[in-house]
């Protein structure tokens, strides 16, 4: 039992609810316009889900053979930084998470798209493959994006283009308007919480010499990213609510404004990076109300 719960303390369970957000919001507006299908949502989870997974055991590899992660950082302690996991271990892990990423992708292609929509089925090969080297080589290898300042962008374009645009593509087989505003709002606030890990850890970054869009900034310009970026999907969710108004209830999402201005408020005000610990579980929980509540609201 213990060696379990050692892995499932690797996979990061509370980073997992951000990362199906995109897929609840897409499906929601899918269904709103009667393309939903249960098996295409399930399998959507799966696979976004061990996306997600491979992503945190590559990081924790990446960040731990690298000493990235140390006595120096403010989180959590990972599995390989306090040796609870070897480095071999994990690369074992990962291996075999790579292959159960590419079967579920695979597997949902082939529901979605069948044998009847060769292009669509040829551009979610591409991009499931591109999605698992992602996932990967964020931390790990010589060449890792994350340590040249290039994590959030990959985090916007998977996390919410791909993510809405392309679940909605799996259902719809085709794109529709609706979509990209989401798309962009939910691809922001997933930025927005990678930004706020890295606003907490750039000084151990800065020492390990992990070179994140906030080192680069500066904690002082990593701020104004960050107010930048929940400031830009409150903007761009309301006016989402607006342009596709039919009923009051389509603006519930409104709530999850709430926890979004405390947070811009807590950014201003703080003056040590520990303190913003507290605050990744409360935007990456938000992101993932916000989400629900949009589709929800939209097909109310």
């Amino acid at each position: 039992m213990k060696n379990i719960s050692v892995w499932i303390s690797a996979m990061r369970l509370r980073t997992l609810p951000l990362s199906i957000s995109g897929i609840i919001l897409a499906s929601c507006l899918a269904a709103y316009n009667g393309y939903f299908n249960w098996l295409i949502f399930s399998l959507a989870i799966l696979t976004t889900l061990s996306f997600q997974i491979l992503s945190n055991l590559a990081n924790d590899y990446g960040d731990g053979v690298k000493g990235t992660d140390n006595k120096d950082r403010i989180g959590p302690d990972r599995a390989i930084q306090s040796g609870v996991i070897s480095p071999d271990q994990m690369f074992n892990a990962i291996k075999l998470n790579v292959l159960i990423s590419i079967g579920l992708a695979f597997f949902l292609i082939f529901v979605s798209f069948g044998v009847n929509h060769f292009l669509l089925t040829l551009l979610f090969f591409v991009l499931g493959i591109a999605s698992v080297i992602a996932a990967v080589k964020y931390t790990v290898g010589n060449n890792a994006y994350g340590y040249k300042g290039l994590g959030d962008i990959y985090v916007f374009i998977f996390f919410g283009l791909i993510s809405v645009i392309g679940c909605y593509v799996l259902y719809a087989k085709t794109i529709d308007h609706v979509v990209f505003l989401p798309a962009i709002t939910v691809g922001m606030l997933s930025a927005a919480v990678l930004n706020l890990n890295n606003m907490r850890d750039i000084e151990s970054d800065v020492k390990s010499n992990k070179i994140t869009l906030a080192v680069k900034l500066g904690i002082a310009n990593a701020k104004k990213y960050q107010l930048f970026l929940v400031g830009g999907a409150i903007v761009l969710s309301a006016l989402f609510g607006i342009l596709y108004f039919t009923s009051i209830f389509n603006l519930i999402f409104f709530v999850a404004y709430i926890p979004l201005i405390l947070h811009i408020k807590t950014i201003l005000t703080n003056k040590d990076s520990k303190l913003l610990d507290p605050e990744l579980k409360k935007v990456a929980l938000t992101t993932v109300l916000l989400a629900v509540l949009m589709g929800i609201g939209h097909l109310l």
